[in-house]
């Protein structure tokens, strides 16, 4: 039997998690917006994978620069100037709150990965047999930056 979740009508869920996150964990204030996707080349993609009775992903885009603003508010330190370990596991950790904070909402009995860190300016993330179920732009002083769910479809 497949479990088929129409993520559109969580948008709310998703717009009100992500500002609490970012306003609590960073002071940083956000509003969901309107913005092209895709984005411009060298971002930083988080993943985080949905798994049990729902089955997808959760992604978080930002820019490189965005990602120093976020690690050094999260951690209290001066922001870094490189993607480094610092970097790595404050992105990690903000989409894995992110997702954390989204499974209530989701099929009772989810389970969440580890996250896993992407950055370049040249590189792709394909989530095989994914659906792209939802989309959200996220305006800071520092620019736009992407959540993004996707939801596996199981084949009956």
């Amino acid at each position: 039997m497949q479990t088929h979740l129409q993520m559109e009508a969580y948008r709310e869920d998703t717009g009100r998690i992500v500002g609490d996150i970012f306003r609590t964990m960073l002071g940083i204030d956000i509003s969901p917006t309107e913005a092209e996707w895709p984005p411009e080349a060298g971002l930083i993609t988080v993943a985080v994978y949905y798994a049990g009775v729902w089955q997808g992903a959760l992604l978080m885009e930002c820019t490189r620069q965005q990602a120093f603003q976020f690690t050094a508010r999260l951690m209290a330190i001066e922001p870094p100037s490189s993607v480094d370990a610092d970097v790595r596991d404050a992105m990690g950790e903000l989409a894995n709150m992110i997702a954390g904070n989204l499974k209530p909402v989701l099929p009772h009995g989810v389970c969440l990965s580890m996250p896993s860190v992407v950055e370049g300016s040249d590189y792709s993330l394909w989530i095989c047999g994914g659906n792209l179920a939802s989309r959200q732009a996220f305006a800071t002083k520092a620019g736009v930056f992407w959540v993004t769910l996707v939801e596996m479809l199981k084949k009956s």
